[in-house]
C-alpha cells in the first residue's frame, strides 16, 4: 500500500464525530462509502459522482479535490454552524460541567473564510459545493499545558445536532448570488462587510474569491480602497 492510500486510511480510522454525522446524514440508499478511487478513499461514491465532506481546513483536501476533478465529477460537502453549543467535560471525560450557547452564529457567507484556499475550483465543471448550515456541539476538555487564550480549554469533537438547510453552488455565478441585491455599485469591502452584517475581513475573502472566479471586478479606488463591481462581459476594468 502507498503511503498515500494509508494516510487516507487512517484518516477514516481516525474519523471525527462530526464527520460521520455528516456522512451519515448526507448518504442516500444505494450510495458505497469509503471508496478508493485514484489512490483516495472517497467519503461517498453515488453513481459516477465522487462526494466529500469536509468539516475544517479546506487547505488538506485542496490537492485532492484537484486531482480528482481532472477525471471525476466531485462534490465538496462544508458546513458552517449557524448555531453553537459549547459544552465543558469534567476530568472524567464525561460528565459535562456547563453548556452554553455561542455568541458567534454563522451564515452560509462564512464559507468564504475557507474558500481562499481554492477560489477557482469552482469554475471547474466537475466541482460543485453543497454547504450545509447546521447546529452542532462543541466539546471541549480542559488541558492546562494548552490553548491558553481559552485559559486551558482545548476543542475536544464537535458533533451535529441538525441540518437546518442546504445550498448548492455549481458554478461561480450562484456564489455570486451571495452579493446582497441591495448592494450598490461600485462597492468597497467595507460596503459589502455592512450589506452581509459580516466583519470586513470576511467580506475582503468574499471580495478575493468572487474576484478569482471573475464574478466580480475590480473598478477603480476610493482612496486606498479598491472599488468593486459585478463583471459583465462588455464592461472594461479599469487599470488600478
Amino acid at each position: 500500500m502507498s503511503e498515500e492510500k494509508a494516510a487516507n486510511l487512517i484518516s477514516t480510522l481516525n474519523e471525527s464525530p462530526l464527520h460521520a454525522d455528516l456522512k451519515s446524514w448526507y448518504a442516500q440508499p444505494g450510495d458505497r462509502l469509503e471508496v478508493e478511487v485514484d489512490g483516495f478513499i472517497i467519503d461517498i461514491v453515488r453513481g459516477k459522482l465522487l462526494i466529500e465532506i469536509q468539516t475544517a481546513n479546506l487547505s488538506s483536501i485542496r490537492k485532492k479535490l484537484h486531482t480528482l476533478t481532472e477525471g471525476h465529477r466531485v462534490r465538496l460537502v462544508y458546513p458552517v454552524a449557524r448555531d453553537k453549543w459549547i459544552v465543558k467535560l469534567a476530568e472524567d471525560g464525561k460528565s459535562t460541567l456547563s453548556r452554553r450557547m455561542s455568541p458567534k452564529h454563522c451564515q452560509v457567507e462564512d464559507l468564504f473564510g475557507e474558500l481562499v484556499r481554492l477560489p477557482r475550483l469552482l469554475g471547474n465543471p466537475n466541482f460543485s459545493l453543497d454547504v450545509l448550515l447546521t447546529q452542532e456541539e462543541e466539546i471541549r476538555r480542559y488541558d492546562g499545558t494548552r490553548a491558553w487564550r481559552r485559559r486551558g480549554w482545548v476543542t475536544h469533537e464537535r458533533r451535529l445536532l441538525k441540518v437546518l438547510d442546504k445550498r448548492r453552488f455549481d458554478r461561480p455565478a450562484d456564489l455570486g448570488a451571495l452579493l446582497p441585491p441591495t448592494l450598490a455599485e461600485p462597492f468597497t469591502t467595507s460596503d459589502l462587510a455592512a450589506a452581509i452584517a459580516r466583519p470586513r475581513r470576511l467580506a475582503q475573502r468574499m471580495a478575493y474569491c468572487l474576484r478569482k472566479m471573475d464574478v466580480i471586478e475590480a473598478v477603480g479606488k476610493d482612496g486606498n480602497a479598491i472599488l468593486y463591481a459585478r463583471a459583465h462581459p462588455d464592461r472594461e476594468s479599469l487599470k488600478l
